[in-house]
């Protein structure tokens, strides 16, 4: 019998509801699992490497790179590398879990806020990216986590961003708002990866985090062409007040390449987003005999709210489904963990017979564990456990 994915599953389905519960949001992160998707998406036979709808000829490129980052990384370089062998000829990972690769090096950075390992690996990949031309091929993974481990600043130190970044989280910013600010706050963030690696041609390989799926905010967007602004970045620095507060008052912020011409070679590929884990758990409630109702796949607004709003609306014999990316506004000395926060807002409005579970598919929720569930039986003790936000109601 396969090892369940939730460590402590038989703890929590102390009831059929949390078990119910557990088994549909198992359903959700099984159909986004890293390898299985790279499988899926990418095919080689002999020298035809495809990808999507696109074919491309192995022996057309001198040199081929792998470069990963992202907390989904390893296991899609793990994957890339059985399907390219030896065709590979360097590369470097950078990721959140420790790993051994055979035709790349796997650097173990650290995630939620930058820190000079992180600094260090991505000069590795912009000497690898700079020493790339015309004939080469660089196979790269873009992935959620991707802001924080892709670290080279602009005119600021790595302690510098990394307070930034803390205080935007802490004051409530979204992912939008963070994203736009850490592009122009980099010299590789923001379609900057393609500059650097002109005239090389990327395909990028990407596994949506962000609620709506715009590739430019995924990772911050390296190998994409930003929509935003150094406007848009010196704006929010301004209304959170961050410089400020860090002591960098005169701190310059970086324009991200406009130049169409920088991105002709560049193929960006989505492969993971919200909606197939969605779609997944829908017909896993469907299957343990609730309806299923999808209330997004872009989910936001802040943590506590987005809980009660979970909880009032589910209703019996309904499975209601929701992905995205929540807020929390840290106070007091607290440790956020948004999925845990869902959970606590929706704990004195569940109604009776209900369960709300919210999850990280990543088993990350600023704390070892992924998020949290409550129900009757934790109405006055919510115990954490996992980022999308579900309510569920067991029929009368």
């Amino acid at each position: 019998m396969p090892k369940p994915l939730i460590t402590n599953f038989k703890t929590l389905a102390a009831t059929k509801l949390r078990r119910d519960a557990l088994n549909i949001w198992t359903a959700g992160v099984q159909a986004i699992e890293t390898q299985k998707v790279i499988r899926s998406a990418v095919k080689r036979q002999g020298n035809t490497l495809t990808i999507g709808r696109k074919k491309y000829q192995l022996n057309d490129y001198q040199r081929i790179y792998l470069v990963g980052i992202g907390k989904a990384s390893f296991d899609a370089a793990l994957a890339l590398e059985k399907i390219l062998k030896s065709k590979i000829k360097g590369g470097v990972v950078l990721c959140t879990v420790p790993g051994e690769l055979q035709y790349a090096q796997c650097v173990t950075g650290t995630h939620p806020l930058p820190s000079a390992v992180n600094v260090r690996a991505t000069a590795q990949i912009v000497s690898l990216l700079k020493q790339a031309d015309s004939q080469d091929l660089i196979i790269t993974v873009v992935s959620g986590g991707g802001s924080a481990l892709l670290c080279q600043p602009y005119q600021i130190t790595c302690d510098q961003v990394s307070r930034i970044t803390q205080l935007l989280m802490k004051k409530g910013a979204t992912i939008r708002e963070l994203n736009t600010a850490r592009k122009h706050l980099s010299e590789i963030q923001g379609g900057q990866f393609v500059r650097l690696a002109h005239p090389a041609t990327v395909i990028s390989l990407i596994f949506s985090d962000v609620p709506g799926d715009n590739l430019d905010e995924i990772a911050s967007g390296p190998t994409v062409l930003d929509k935003t602004t150094a406007h848009d970045a010196a704006r929010i620095l301004q209304k959170y007040n961050v410089l400020n507060e860090c002591r960098l008052p005169h701190c310059q912020v970086l324009e991200t390449p406009k130049d169409k011409k920088l991105f002709k070679n560049v193929h960006n590929e989505l492969l993971v987003t919200n909606k197939l884990a969605i779609q997944a758990m829908a017909r896993k409630a469907e299957q343990l005999g609730y309806q299923p109702k999808i209330l997004s796949a872009k989910l936001q607004g802040e943590a506590r709210l987005i809980g009660k709003k979970l909880a009032q609306a589910v209703k019996p014999g309904q499975a209601l489904i929701a992905g995205g990316e929540t807020t929390v506004l840290v106070k007091n000395g607290g440790q956020g963990g948004r999925n845990q926060e869902v959970a606590l807002g929706a704990l004195e409005h569940l109604p009776a017979n209900a369960l709300v579970l919210s999850g990280a598919s990543d088993g990350i929720d600023n704390s070892p564990v992924a998020g949290a569930l409550v129900d009757g039986l934790v109405q006055q003790k919510a115990e954490k456990k996992t980022t999308f936000g579900r309510g569920l109601s067991k029929g009368q």
